[in-house]
């Protein structure tokens, strides 16, 4: 009986085990979209105007991460321009996610860089970190920026989603950021883990997302508490913009509210009508402009 129980125990610590790191893997790798299928679906929702974005001059580049990989991005610059928006895409996509944003800042006098995430569209890495590592890359490109513009440059970023929550980090480790728009960003990973285990998986009081922690920690060097922009944004004072989707269940809109409530200094919050998740600037565009126009114009960017 006793090595009927001890085998049994065995059986259910192995199980465990094998269902944490499932979910690890599904966290830290998750199925990304190949490169050239994001263009083709961004053009088929009008999303992109092939015509415009063609004839749009633009540099390509690829800039060294600190991680040994190549960071995938195009700059389009906007006359002589010494202000600049580097737009930060969602999980899953690419920087073609981040076009339908742009004539909104060019229009505005701004510049634009987008780029690759990390182990998203043309940039390297193997895994995905939601900011942990992601949040270095970004400084990198703001380095090549103020290479290229000049130390006198304004940088200021716009992140959707999982850009948003990258964003949101990198401004506690860069202090020539000027202002970010944080567009349905999450304000801790491993809340929003858990309240998307509950919801894709109607599991709730299971210990999966802590046990899937531990083990992300072992594989790639980071647990999900180290991934909580509502934690950073306790020690910037920057001005930032909230916007999220009334309607949103991926990300919670509570979240950033919870966001906009710990925010020091100068602060905006747009909750869009009707909006699911990334869909606030689609389904409410004139108003999105305005909103960013009324932000930018009080910090006295425009």
């Amino acid at each position: 009986m006793i090595k009927i129980l001890f085998f049994i125990s065995i059986l259910i610590i192995v199980t465990i085990i094998i269902v944490g790191w499932h979910f690890s893997s599904i966290i830290i790798a998750p199925k990304v979209a190949k490169y050239n299928y994001t263009y083709d679906y961004e053009v088929e929702k009008g999303k992109i105007k092939v015509e415009v974005f063609n004839n749009l001059e633009k540099q390509e580049v690829y800039l060294d991460s600190n991680y040994g990989y190549k960071i995938h991005g195009f700059f389009f610059p906007n006359k002589d321009s010494k202000k600049i928006i580097i737009l930060c895409h969602g999980i899953t996509w690419s920087l073609y996610g981040s076009v339908k944003y742009m004539d909104m800042f060019l229009k505005r006098g701004f510049s634009v860089f987008i780029y690759d995430h990390r182990n998203h569209g043309l940039s390297g890495g193997k895994n995905t970190s939601y900011g942990y590592y992601e949040k270095y890359d970004l400084k990198k490109c703001t380095d090549w920026i103020f290479d290229k513009l000049g130390k006198d440059t304004i940088v200021g970023l716009h992140g959707e989603s999982m850009g948003a929550g990258i964003a949101l980090q990198n401004i506690a480790i860069d202090p020539r950021i000027v202002f970010c728009i944080d567009d349905c960003g999450y304000s801790d990973a491993q809340e929003l883990f858990k309240y998307r285990l509950e919801k894709d998986y109607n599991i709730k009081k299971m210990p999966l997302v802590k046990l899937a922690s531990i083990i992300s920690k072992i594989r790639v060097g980071w647990k999900f508490k180290d991934v909580s922009p509502i934690t950073t944004l306790r020690s910037v004072e920057i001005p930032i913009l909230f916007i999220h989707g009334e309607q949103d269940d991926y990300v919670p809109t509570f979240m950033c509210n919870q966001m906009y409530s710990v925010k020091k200094g100068y602060k905006e919050i747009y909750i869009a009508p009707s909006a699911g998740h990334a869909a606030a600037y689609w389904k409410n565009k004139d108003e999105y402009e305005k909103r960013v126009d009324g932000f930018l114009k009080a910090i006295n960017i425009i």
